[in-house]
């Protein structure tokens, strides 16, 4: 049987925010969720003038509003904050469930090498198998599934999840968050024709891949170890699902990286740089530190720090905006200039005559040869 929720009251909630409250504070809060869904005894936000528009319908028994914010007033409290968004970070991990962790300690059915080192209160769950010369931290938990190749590093209060896999040699560091099925460390996609012109030789990849202190890699997503030298994802850097960072890549401090990104060999990421979802990035290019590269584009030339850049080749925003503005205005030019010359011929006169000429004589040849016309 489940735990029975645990009861806030509103002006606990206003402490714990640093919140200006409104309203009457000895309100139960027992839960979270979003303005549509929220229910009496539980708290919703309201971070702008179409979710307070809402406010009168929910059945929420409290809310966070943005500061300065009109919000109808009723009878029930609502606490204050200068970020919504903000304000949602403690309120979920205040109301969020137990985590599903192993327990302390190897399990049964868990393959450790003798030669690997453990730290203190490492949770290793069920089928992991951890190979020689491992070395995990303190506090480091080890999810179902989870295989460390020979020489690995994880630093102490790491978490991967079920079934990640870490190559040779891999380094990760503290307080580093890998989820179910990352790949770190598989061979970089080299190839070259052989010389002979039969098949392809496989080039080798014999370094490895740094992972920094803070980092997240989303389910699904691949770091590829270096030719030579380190792959290296660097500290505070987010990495959502499906995302494919290839070898030889140095990817800044603090970067985000949305879903289905493609970072191609040899690229360099300053700090602080941000991928949309499905951004693609060729081979050996460098994105200076706070750039902004939009969703879906292409990346085939050096971004300059501090830029925004959109498209399909990606370019400056300010040029691709014009770019598409002068896209659509194109039909109506078109129609336009039909009407000024709707009959108008693109071939020179002489050009067609020319023309005519010459299928004449074809014809003429044609019928002295015995052959049907065409």
């Amino acid at each position: 049987m489940s735990a029975p929720p645990v009861a806030f009251t509103v002006a606990d909630l206003a402490q714990r925010l640093g919140a200006r409250l409104r309203g009457p504070g000895n309100v139960p809060v027992t839960g979270i969720a979003g303005i549509d869904d929220a229910k009496g005894g539980e708290v919703t936000f309201i971070s702008d003038r179409h979710y307070a528009a809402r406010w009168p319908a929910c059945k929420a028994a409290a809310a966070v509003m943005r500061e300065g914010l009109e919000v109808p007033a009723d009878h029930r409290p609502l606490l204050a904050v200068k970020d919504v968004d903000l304000a949602m970070i403690p309120l979920l991990t205040l109301f969020a469930p137990p985590e599903d962790l192993p327990e302390v300690g190897v399990h049964a059915s868990a393959v450790v090498h003798p030669s690997a080192s453990l730290g203190k209160m490492v949770r290793i769950g069920a089928h992991v198998s951890v190979g020689a010369n491992v070395a995990l931290g303190d506090g480091v938990t080890l999810h179902p599934g989870v295989r460390l190749y020979a020489g690995v590093k994880i630093g102490a209060g790491s978490t991967l999840h079920a079934n990640t896999a870490v190559r040779e040699r891999c380094m990760i560091g503290c307080g580093v968050i890998l989820h179910q099925n990352v790949s770190i460390g598989a061979d970089g996609f080299g190839y070259r024709p052989a010389p002979d012109g039969r098949g392809l030789l496989k080039m080798p990849h014999v370094g490895t891949v740094i992972i920094e202190d803070g980092v997240e890699i989303g389910a699904n997503s691949c770091v590829d170890r270096a030719k030579f030298g380190a792959t290296v994802i660097g500290a505070g850097t987010k990495i959502d699902n499906q995302v494919q960072i290839a070898h030889n890549c140095r990817i800044g401090r603090c970067c985000l990286l949305a879903g289905q990104v493609g970072v191609g060999g040899s690229v360099t990421l300053g700090d602080g740089v941000i991928l949309g979802g499905g951004v693609a990035v060729c081979d050996h290019l460098t994105i200076g530190s706070g750039a902004r590269v939009g969703a879906m584009s292409f990346v085939i030339k050096d971004i300059p720090p501090g830029t925004s850049w959109l498209g399909h080749p990606a370019e400056d925003g300010q040029t691709a905006l014009r770019q598409w503005a002068s896209v659509r205005r194109l039909p109506d030019l078109i129609r336009r200039l039909s009407a000024i010359e709707p009959t108008a011929d693109p071939l020179p006169e002489a050009v067609r005559v020319k023309r005519a000429q010459r299928q004449a004589q074809w014809n003429a040849e044609r019928r002295q040869s015995g052959s049907k016309e065409p």
